[in-house]
């Protein structure tokens, strides 16, 4: 399988750099690629790397038995493995599948004092572990959050180079739409961006075949295995309320009404009782939370209602992967996307967002009269955005951004089908040009 180019890639060499660096925990959902992009980095940057796994080598997790000092570490690891060889200021240790040994950053703290090697663990749902560790080195590490691959990472897969990206850039900045060539190529990938989703096994196979060709089955797999976790990871009736949500999300999502309702989950819930279940597939890194804000209104933190939300898989492939068979066929054989068009793009969208950093919000009306999907912000100013699958007027869009009752409300965004443009009141641009907004807005509160 040919390994694809990460943003963690560059990530990496800057941390080793770093003359002062602390040991760094990657997290993020399984399956994203943590453990084949460090295990690159490690080899191709270190003379001695050192890799313990502790779901596959679970006597590993007797290394603590003599206390956190890092030579009572090295001791015990040497005694499991005389193979294994600590060579100050030139090895890596790699503990992966931290989460099944959350302990083990506790020790952290102890590698940063004594500064000998350089340490890096991976692992998945550490949102959940960090509350079982006694100390988890506050101040002695960095965290890194992975994801599935974003739309530019899978240009890179496709074989595009950065100048691509920059040119998308200078388009959106200086509101020059696109040829018609790029316009049917970029939509074109991007669409089958939407259908793969950004998890490297299927975009790989995808990248080797050239075709949809057994990513359906993968995809299927993925959902299996994030089950799986769910079963491992969660005993009695939070286990059963956790896969109810789970098993709700994309069905909830095709809908028009996108605010996930817990009462559709099971006969008499309620969100007290689900609430829990709602923070575990988020801090897993399965789901992103949109809120819906009390009123769209500075600041975005703390002006939400947390028992109105929407929810979104982290990875648009988990959503395609639960659609019916009719749809999957329909959407592999003609790139038809049917009635889940809206919940396609707008799961891309919230997961291009998400993968730039931004909190996800929606607004809507108690009387549904105006109704927005995300907000983000810039300096001063908030900004509404909007995410069209249709043409067609954009009444809620224009009425936050021209009533008085607004003030922090400026100007607006929409992503649509269709090219660059400027009404005066809001700018619009393609779907394949989300993943480029906090660029795009940093560059121009620059100019």
């Amino acid at each position: 399988m040919n390994y694809l180019r990460r943003k963690i890639d560059k990530y990496l060499i800057d941390w080793k750099n770093n003359a002062n660096k602390k040991p760094l925990i990657v997290k993020g959902a399984r399956q994203v690629g943590k453990t084949e992009s460090i295990k690159r980095f490690a080899l191709q940057h270190y003379a001695n790397v050192i890799y313990i796994n502790f779901v596959e080598e679970p006597i590993y997790k007797n290394i603590l038995s003599d206390g956190y000092k890092v030579d009572s570490i090295i001791k015990n690891i040497s005694l499991i493995d005389t193979t294994k060889q600590f060579i100050p200021q030139k090895t890596l240790i790699f503990f992966d599948e931290l989460q099944d040994f959350s302990n083990m950053a506790t020790a952290l703290k102890f590698f940063k004092i004594d500064g000998r090697f350089d340490v890096i663990c991976s692992g998945s749902l550490l949102g959940l572990n960090y509350k079982q560790i006694e100390s988890n080195s506050v101040g002695y590490k960095v965290d890194y959050e992975m994801t599935s691959l974003d739309f530019e990472e899978f240009l890179w897969a496709k074989g595009y180079q950065d100048d691509v990206v920059d040119d998308m850039l200078k388009h959106m900045s200086g509101l020059k739409p696109f040829s018609d060539v790029d316009m049917v190529v970029f939509n074109n990938l991007f669409l089958d961006y939407c259908i793969l989703g950004g998890m490297p096994a299927v975009v790989n196979l995808y990248i080797k075949n050239q075709t949809f060709t057994d990513t359906l089955e993968l995809q299927k797999q993925l959902i299996q295995d994030y089950k799986e976790d769910i079963r491992k990871y969660v005993d009695g009736l939070d286990q059963t309320r956790i896969l109810n949500v789970f098993n709700h999300i994309a069905p909830q999502l095709a809908k028009e009404n996108k605010k996930f309702q817990i009462t559709k989950v099971a006969k008499g819930a309620r969100f007290s009782s689900y609430r829990g279940c709602i923070e575990w597939l988020k801090d897993s890194g399965i789901v992103n939370i949109c809120y819906g804000m009390n009123f769209p209104e500075l600041p975005l933190k703390g002006n939400y209602d947390e028992s109105k939300y929407k929810l979104y898989f982290f990875d648009t492939g988990l959503l395609v992967a639960q659609l019916d068979d009719e749809s999957h066929l329909d959407l592999r054989a003609n790139k038809n996307l049917g009635v889940y068009k809206g919940a396609l793009y707008e799961n891309t969208v919230a997961e291009a967002l998400v993968k730039q950093g931004y909190s996800l919000y929606y607004y809507k009306r108690d009387d549904s009269t105006l109704e927005q999907d995300f907000f983000v912000r810039d300096m001063d100013s908030l900004i509404p955005i909007e995410v069209k699958a249709t043409s067609g007027s954009s009444k809620s869009l224009n009425t936050l951004i021209t009533s008085d009752r607004y003030s922090d409300i400026k100007y607006g965004i929409k992503f649509t089908k269709g090219n660059i443009g400027y009404n005066g009141t809001f700018y619009t641009f393609p779907y394949f040009c989300a993943f480029l907004l906090k660029r795009y807005l940093t560059k121009n509160e620059n100019a």
